[in-house]
This record gives C-alpha cells, structure tokens and sequence, in this order.
C-alpha cells in the first residue's frame, strides 16, 4: 500500500506528516509507504520549512532530507490513498484527478482542516503538528484493515 500526503507547498504540513508517519510505521512494523508533495510548484526541490523540521527533530524524526514536489496525474495511479490536508487542496486534488484512476483522495481529517502554520510563528508548527499526531492512530488502523 502506497499513501501521499499533499499540501500547498509540500514544505510544512504533508512533510511533517509523511515523517511522522514514517516513524510510526516503522515502530508498528506495518509495511506501508507514504510520500508527500504540493498542490503548487513554489518550492520544488526546497527542503521543508526550517520551522517544521525543529518540530520533527524535537518529536524524535528527521525530516530535513524531504524535498518539496509538486503532484503530478501519475500519483492519482502510483498511490492508493491521497489525503488532502484541507479542503482547498481536496478540490485541487478533484479537479486534476483523472476520471479512472486507482487512488482515493480524502481529506486527513473529516470535516476539518489542518492549519498551515507558515504564515505564523514557530508556535503555530507546534500547533499543527499536535493535530497532525492526533490523528496518526486512527489512520493507520483504517490503513491496515485495507491490507
């Protein structure tokens, strides 16, 4: 199984969450592979935020290897589920997902957006990756029962 995690620019959120999901994998022993990148192409080939990989490091992962892409038709194949860190990029993913493919795109949270801490403060990576690692349990049980 093959998972993306997509944000805007593929430097704050979707990095930090396919590191922690890394990591928790990992620990699990579930063999799963995750990815990430952006709905735009601002920063392609930039590592993330500088903000987000203290807060990875300071969580026991290291992020700062990740470089930002951009989503490309082939991950609508390639991946078998899409998660969508708010609704912007939800109907971004819509709007360019072929209409046969084999990926689901769905947001990270139901009903709810993950904050994009880059217009903050440092504190406001803390804040979004609090909500990110609330959620990480949750999803990989739905994971491993698809298996």
């Amino acid at each position: 199984m093959k998972i993306l995690f997509v944000c805007s620019g593929n430097i704050c959120r979707s990095p930090t969450a396919e590191g922690l999901f890394r990591k928790r994998l990992a620990e699990q022993g579930v063999d799963i592979t995750c990815d990430s990148a952006g709905t735009n192409g601002y920063h392609i080939g930039d590592p993330p935020d500088h903000r987000a990989i203290v807060v990875a490091l300071e969580n026991g992962f290291d992020i700062s290897d990740q470089r930002a892409r951009r989503i490309e038709v082939e991950d609508f194949d390639n991946y078998d589920v899409i998660y969508a860190m708010d609704s912007g990029h939800l109907s971004a993913l819509h709007s360019i997902r072929p209409e046969t493919c084999r990926a689901k795109v769905i947001p990270y949270i139901e009903g709810r957006d993950v904050p994009d801490p880059w217009y903050g403060e440092q504190e406001n990576f803390y804040q979004t990756y609090e909500i990110i690692e609330a959620e990480v349990d949750r999803i990989i049980t739905e994971l491993k029962e698809l298996l």
